[in-house]
């Protein structure tokens, strides 16, 4: 803008000095015939300003297309703003939403209690670790199953692979019958540090909350499909903030990539457990 200004400035400075020419050659025509060195004076200093007056009108286009420029810009960046502000709006509201889902969940599982299981519900879990060793290890004193997620998932997804979903119909079946029935089921996934690169995987999973929080969703999916009820079904997320090793430097730690499935009773059950 200040360009733009200075041009106009240089505009009227340039129509004066035409103008100022003007009146000589006039006042000249009166007061007779002008020398040839006072003519050739005139002429030279009326080319110089016909030259300044090109050159500070180009500057004047120029300085023109640049307002026109940034006019335009302008405009393009108010909807920017715009858009913006909308996404923001609409992540607020997501995040809102997922924060009064998170409150209701603490306090869901505070209301559980997690421990040793009965002996035949243990029995069973223990014959499906030794059936998928390398997918499922099972923590007795905790009633935990812990699932590989590099076996369950693909990189950067949440769809599950199919031998995981073997053992997870070896698990329904389970968890559908006998004593194991008395319990609910909370799924909880966890990832490492390392963060989310890939494009398609952020459309999909904007951080690793999102991606433990769907691979436990899938899990319970599948569960679902197999017959467990969605009454005994809860998911939760942890992300990278749970991790059961010290993540490496760069975040790559396989260990910590892992889905936990909890067999938990309310406590108006749990007092009730035969310990058999």
């Amino acid at each position: 803008m200040m360009k733009l200004m200075n041009v106009l400035k240089m505009g009227m400075v340039t129509r004066r000095v035409v103008a100022l020419a003007g009146c000589v050659v006039a006042a000249t025509s009166m007061t007779g015939c002008l020398s040839q060195g006072q003519y050739d004076r005139l002429r030279e200093a009326y080319t110089s300003c016909q030259a300044r007056n090109s050159e500070l009108t180009r500057e004047r286009d120029e300085a023109r297309v640049a307002l026109t420029q940034l006019q335009s810009n302008m405009g393009q960046g108010e909807g920017t703003l715009a858009t913006l502000s909308k996404q923001n709006a609409d992540l607020r509201s997501q995040l809102d939403k997922a924060m009064a889902d998170y409150a209701g969940m603490q306090g869901k599982i505070a209301g559980l209690s997690f421990g040793p299981l009965d002996a035949t519900t243990t029995r069973e879990l223990q014959g499906l670790e030794q059936q998928f060793p390398d997918l499922i290890k099972f923590d007795a004193a905790r009633g935990m199953l812990r699932v590989s997620s590099d076996l369950t998932f693909d990189s950067g997804s949440a769809a599950v692979k199919e031998k995981a979903k073997q053992a997870l119909s070896a698990l329904s079946q389970i968890l559908s019958s006998g004593s194991a029935t008395q319990y609910e089921i909370v799924v909880e996934g966890h990832t490492d540090s390392q963060r989310i690169a890939n494009p398609g995987t952020l459309k999909n999973h904007p951080s690793n909350r999102h991606l433990s929080t769907n691979r436990a969703n899938a899990v319970i999916d599948e569960l679902a499909k197999m017959g467990v009820p969605q009454t005994r079904l809860m998911a939760a997320g942890w992300g990278e903030f749970r991790p059961s090793i010290p993540n490496n430097a760069n975040g790559n730690t396989p260990g910590n990539r892992r889905v936990e499935i909890y067999l938990a009773k309310l406590p108006d059950a749990a007092s009730g457990m035969d310990g058999k």
